[in-house]
C-alpha cells in the first residue's frame, strides 16, 4: 500500500507582500499626522504656520495680478475666476514647502 501524501498549498510570500506593504504605509502615513503643528507666537496669539503661508499666498497672488495688468497679459487669461486662486494656492503650497516641510 502506497502512502498517501497531504497535499498541502504552500503560500507564495510575493501574494501576501503588496498587502502587507500598503498595510504598513497607510499605518506610516496616518501616524505623521500625530507630530506637534507647526506654530508660532504673532503679539501673544499661536497662529499656524498654514495660516501666515496662504496670507503671504494671497499677497502675492495681488502683487502678480498687478503685474499682469501693468504689461496688459491680463487681458489674455482667461477664466480669472480660476486663474488667480489657483495662483494664491500655488504659492501657498510652495511657501509651506519651503519653509515648514
Amino acid at each position: 500500500m502506497q502512502k498517501r501524501r497531504k497535499m498541502t498549498r504552500k503560500l507564495k510570500p510575493l501574494n501576501c507582500r503588496p498587502l502587507t506593504v500598503a498595510t504598513s504605509w497607510s499605518a506610516i502615513l496616518l501616524l505623521t499626522g500625530c507630530s506637534r503643528a507647526p506654530s508660532f507666537n504673532i503679539l501673544g496669539s499661536f497662529f499656524p504656520s498654514w495660516i501666515l503661508c496662504g496670507v503671504i499666498g494671497i499677497l502675492l497672488a495681488v502683487v502678480v495680478r498687478l503685474y499682469f495688468v501693468r504689461i496688459k497679459l491680463e487681458a489674455q487669461l482667461t477664466p480669472l475666476i480660476l486663474v488667480y486662486p489657483c495662483l494664491a494656492a500655488f504659492f501657498t503650497f510652495t511657501l509651506w514647502l519651503l519653509f515648514f516641510s
